[in-house]
């Protein structure tokens, strides 16, 4: 058990960590909290805590519903926690994945709840209506690095899109673009050696060339929101490094939209800056599984979903230095 003065960093989840009632325990006991679901609820303008706390499912499972729901609720965990330790958590790095990195930006007090909250409801929308249902799809490949998946994906294109969207982990990699040319991509994996090829179920191809179109109208949007400088950096999905201006987490957020999120990368130069310490805070426990095996030897914890804060709060040391 690390000291509470250990560095750490604090990451968030991305789409998938969804599921109906997240976060509605933290609703019911944290005043800050509560706080948050009702500032997601009036900036967006609809209440997105009911079809959080009440579902339905496939309400919640609509990608531009989604992104804010995730996000919201990892929210809430932070704010709970800092609520109970009685100060702001100070890691070294925040970071999250995909749509992570946006609560993370939150985390760091570079947007505000509401705007994020607008904002990622209009990625989501967005990435949705770029490329009609059924054209585009994603599959996680298991058991190849990246320079074969590389090599695969190029193969199968045939002139589409087929491309590596996630580095999730060395040999865990998921590949993203047109429908058949992930087929062909899944098929020339398996030949080459790939243990599994798992075809994902998703509304839309994220991180790949055929969301360029997101990106434009993704940054135009920028600019309804207010930026400030992260009080913490944020290590990038883009390029692995962390950033601590407005402008290159623009850049980087932009660049996101349609390139691969380089988890894999981003955990290990976490690590090699010195972090011992990994907390995931949100819905879901993918990211800990995740560094578990990429950073080996560091220590991972996470909220346990929106209920399992006290864990956390132990691990950091309530009322300790952090």
């Amino acid at each position: 058990m690390p000291q509470n003065n250990a560095p750490y960093a604090i990451v968030f989840p991305g789409q998938g960590s969804q599921e109906v009632g997240m976060g509605r325990d933290l609703n019911d006991k944290y005043e800050v909290s509560r706080k948050a679901f009702n500032e997601a609820d009036e900036a967006l303008g609809f209440s997105l805590s009911r079809i959080i706390f009440d579902g339905p499912e496939d309400e919640l499972v609509k990608t531009a519903i989604t992104q804010p729901a995730i996000l919201v609720a990892s929210i809430a965990v932070l704010r709970a926690i800092e609520s109970e330790m009685g100060h702001p958590l100070k890691p070294l790095f925040y970071a999250g994945h995909s749509l992570g990195e946006y609560t993370a930006l939150v985390a760091s007090g570079v947007l505000s709840l509401g705007d994020a909250a607008v904002l990622v409801h209009k990625r989501g929308a967005l990435m949705q209506e770029a490329v009609p249902l059924g054209r585009g799809a994603m599959s996680a490949v298991m058991g190849l690095d990246m320079e074969k998946i590389r090599s695969v994906c190029e193969e199968a294109a045939g002139g589409g899109v087929c491309s590596p969207a996630n580095v999730n982990a060395p040999t865990q990699i998921v590949i993203s673009g047109d429908a058949a040319a992930v087929a062909r991509a899944g098929a020339l994996a398996k030949e080459r050696g790939a243990a599994k090829v798992i075809p994902l179920k998703v509304s839309a191809p994220f991180h790949c060339a055929l969301m360029r179109p997101v990106a434009d109208k993704l940054r135009e949007a920028f600019s309804s929101c207010e930026w400030r400088k992260p009080s913490v950096p944020i290590m990038a999905n883009v390029d692995a490094k962390p950033k601590d201006t407005v402008e290159t987490i623009q850049s980087a957020l932009y660049d996101q939209t349609y390139s691969p999120v380089l988890w894999s990368d981003e955990v290990l130069a976490m690590a090699e800056a010195g972090t011992e310490l990994f907390v995931e805070l949100g819905p879901g426990s993918v990211l800990s599984g995740l560094i578990k095996r990429i950073a080996k030897g560091k220590i991972t914890i996470s909220s346990g979903g929106t209920s399992g804060i006290a864990g956390v709060i132990e691990l950091l040391g309530k009322g300790g230095p952090v």
